[in-house]
């Protein structure tokens, strides 16, 4: 689940939409939140400056999206389905495929994703979230460590039990942490390779011939 119909699951919606030309519009706004957020940052996302961008009226906007925390929150569960639906994919992939390096593969095809998204960056690294975007994020860390397990487990790296999903949650949750700092203003992108042997050797993995 992605875009609105994710976003009306766990977020501040002050109406639920329903038909699909409300439906488009809530996309219209999140798009230019998201395009705001990118160029100018958090403060940026005034209801006023992000009803102007998405070209509707401001009283349109507050048919969804009451505040300035309402938006983060939904930019928010945005991102995170993005990353959620990217280790979904993988794990299906895993399943029919053999991979030479997951380690590698997986810290490549998301350190790609948090550069290709500034919006992410600027809420992430910025001071705009709210106790609704961190609970979001506990929750979704679980997700992204149970996707990791299945991915192993599907390549015949791991065991399906207990003791290796909480390696997986440990790796993950460093992983991120790393990955994070690297993409901060003016991060250290070299820390990828060295996190990438950091994590084979914490799973016990080494790439494939």
């Amino acid at each position: 689940m992605t875009g609105p119909e994710r976003i009306e699951a766990g977020v501040r919606l002050r109406r639920v939409p329903r038909q699909a030309r409300s439906r488009q519009k809530l996309a219209q706004v999140l798009a230019a939140a998201d395009r705001l957020l990118a160029a100018d940052g958090v403060e940026a996302l005034t209801t006023t400056r992000v009803a102007a961008e998405a070209g509707v009226s401001v009283g349109a906007l507050y048919q969804y999206l009451p505040d300035r925390d309402a938006i983060t929150e939904a930019l928010g569960e945005v991102y995170l389905a993005r990353l959620e639906d990217l280790m979904t994919s993988f794990a299906e992939r895993a399943a029919e495929e053999t991979w030479a390096d997951p380690v590698g593969l997986l810290v490549d095809a998301f350190a790609g994703l948090y550069r290709a998204e500034p919006g992410f960056r600027a809420l992430w690294f910025g001071r705009g979230l709210t106790d609704g975007t961190r609970e979001a994020d506990l929750a979704h860390k679980r997700v992204m460590a149970t996707g990791v397990h299945r991915i192993l487990v599907a390549q015949r790296l791991l065991r399906d039990d207990y003791e290796a999903a909480v390696a997986c949650r440990t790796a993950f949750l460093a992983a991120d942490a790393v990955i994070q700092e690297a993409f901060r203003r003016d991060g250290s992108p070299e820390l990828l390779e060295p996190v990438k042997t950091m994590l084979r050797a914490y799973l016990g993995q080494q790439p494939r011939p």
